[in-house]
């Protein structure tokens, strides 16, 4: 699989300083997590605390990350797949209640994002290793074991899977650490804060100094601008169906699978949704992707406090009727 850049780019927004100091001070810094980086700026008037902040920010990125992650065999997902038909199995209230939201947000999206499709990424992954195409049987033998029902969440907080199902938060749990990052910001008594996953997965609190809020270049894509949005006080999540790739039998196919379907999308497009948290941001991206225009915006206007913009690579854009005014929005190509 060949990855493709990054999606959005912050801009620096931080104003000049005036001739009066400003009681505000800023720090920031960036460290791996969730097998990206995690670019953290803080703002706030007690500067000897901002580190001890970003410190516990960081902590908790790396705590989720054990408990969420597909890629570490130890972790509580990695244990819940290994179990699965084989009843329920206790995990931490945090993976318990992510899968509850999970489950919710399927319903939302009408089955457009699904946290259970591992069966098909790994189908589809073994069919880009070999480069050749998996078989109608295989895909629906596949899509037999995907669906958010399959997920069973109990009232103690224990968890089953039937046998074959396997869930894959990757596309959500970047989402979900960030919102649990605001109460650590809220206790530190941070003014204001920028939070990135990878440029993909974004909280902006508050705004930096001397700005109407923090300033995000977004990317096309054809690998250009778009355009310049600004945000406050909202989650944002940016997907591509091409973020990553593969080619097989001369056809190429996006790291974003339809759990529909149970194949992965062909077009090259761009879905960039802000949202009141992290979480359903990152849902409704995904559910951009899979939908379209027509149906994936009407979903996402649906959403109270939620707008969105669609792009393809033919520079086309499609939005939803308060995307413009929600994020300030600056575009920087023609859009057709």
């Amino acid at each position: 699989m060949r990855r493709a850049s990054p999606l959005v780019g912050a801009l620096v927004a931080l104003a000049c300083a005036s001739p009066t100091p400003d009681p505000l001070a800023t720090m920031s810094d960036g460290r791996q997590a969730m097998g990206t980086v995690l670019e953290i700026t803080l703002v706030g008037h007690d500067a000897g605390a901002l580190p001890d902040t970003l410190a516990r920010l960081f902590a908790e990125a790396e705590r989720l990350d054990a408990l969420l992650s597909n890629w570490n065999s130890a972790s509580d997902v990695s244990r819940l797949n290994a179990s699965a038909g084989r009843g329920a199995h206790s995990v931490a209230p945090e993976v318990a209640d992510l899968l509850g939201r999970s489950r919710e947000l399927t319903k939302l999206t009408r089955g457009s994002f699904d946290v259970t499709v591992g069966p098909l990424v790994a189908l589809w992954s073994e069919a880009g290793g070999r480069g050749e195409l998996p078989s109608r049987a295989a895909v629906a033998e596949a899509l037999g074991a995907v669906g958010g029902e399959r997920v069973l969440v109990g009232a103690d907080g224990r968890v089953a899977l039937p046998e074959g199902t396997a869930v894959n938060l990757g596309g959500v749990a970047k989402g979900y650490a960030l919102d649990r990052m605001l109460p650590l910001l809220d206790r530190a008594g941070v003014e204001a804060a920028l939070l990135s996953f990878g440029q993909s997965s974004t909280w902006a609190l508050g705004a930096p100094p001397g700005a109407s809020g923090w300033r995000l270049l977004a990317r096309a894509p054809d690998g250009g601008f778009a355009g310049v949005l600004t945000l406050r006080d909202r989650a944002l999540s940016v997907s591509g169906s091409f973020g990553s790739f593969a080619e097989i039998a001369g056809r190429r196919f996006g790291h974003v699978l339809d759990p529909r379907s149970g194949e992965p999308l062909e077009e090259d497009r761009e879905a960039l949704v802000v949202a009141p948290d992290a979480t359903l941001a990152e849902a409704l991206s995904k559910a951009l992707l899979v939908l379209g225009a027509r149906e994936g915006l009407a979903l996402v206007t649906a959403q109270p406090g939620c707008e969105a913009l669609l792009l393809d690579a033919s520079g086309r854009a499609e939005r939803t009727p308060g995307w413009d005014a929600a994020v300030a929005w600056q575009p920087l190509a023609p859009e057709a």
